[in-house]
């Protein structure tokens, strides 16, 4: 994926960024959005950062914290994202508990558990209504005054068995009707297209091309 049909030219000052996460699978996703653009993506494991506290209770609260946590300990522009699955019918859970949803109900901190734990809590409910949520936050500098701050939401629903291979997270329950595919279904060419982290980056880079 190019950046959001933008010329592929990293600003000046950010041709080198660290990725605020550890998680696999968006390092993958992330380093091919941003193959097109000419920024190096480090992950923060590979400079000895270690994960940041996510305390807050909404997304942005907390991707602002990851990223200024790895820009803080490595001296780097940062890239943090924070992301999750909401559903309507459980009052907007697992949202930013996502990662840890079963964990905190006494499970173990696993996709399988947390899949297990989301379709446990929708049985017998009619509204399987639900978003994926994911929330860009590019700060130049620890303490920058003005980060690049961008969202995307991508809606589907929630089926009870799993179907495909690709993704992670809650991507074998996220069906997207007008797809007829649920996202660990899709090619991960077609997945980096129209994802709320997809749309999310869209947004991203379009506010990079004005910096």
């Amino acid at each position: 994926m190019s950046a959001g049909g933008l010329n592929a030219q990293a600003p000046a000052g950010l041709e080198r960024i660290v990725l605020a996460s550890g998680n696999a699978g968006k390092i993958r996703e992330f380093r091919r959005l941003f193959e097109a653009y000419g920024t190096e993506l480090v992950p923060q494991g590979e400079l000895g950062v270690p994960e940041a506290p996510e305390p807050h209770c909404t997304f942005i609260e907390n991707a602002l914290a990851k990223a200024r946590h790895a820009s803080r300990l490595t001296g780097l522009p940062a890239l943090a994202d924070d992301s999750g699955l909401c559903v309507p019918a459980l009052g907007g859970a697992p949202g930013v508990y996502s990662a840890r949803y079963a964990q905190m109900q006494g499970g173990e901190k696993s996709d399988a558990a947390n899949n297990a734990c989301l379709v446990q809590a929708l049985a017998g409910k009619e509204d399987r209504r639900a978003f994926y949520v994911a929330v860009l936050v590019l700060v130049r500098h620890a303490d920058d005054p003005h980060p690049l701050v961008a969202d995307g939401v991508w809606h589907g629903e929630v089926v009870d068995s799993p179907r495909g291979e690709h993704g992670f997270g809650y991507d074998p329950h996220f069906f997207l009707p007008q797809e007829n595919l649920t996202a660990a279904e899709m090619a991960p060419e077609l997945k980096n297209r129209i994802s709320h982290r997809a749309l999310a980056w869209q947004a991203l880079a379009a506010r990079l091309a004005q910096a």
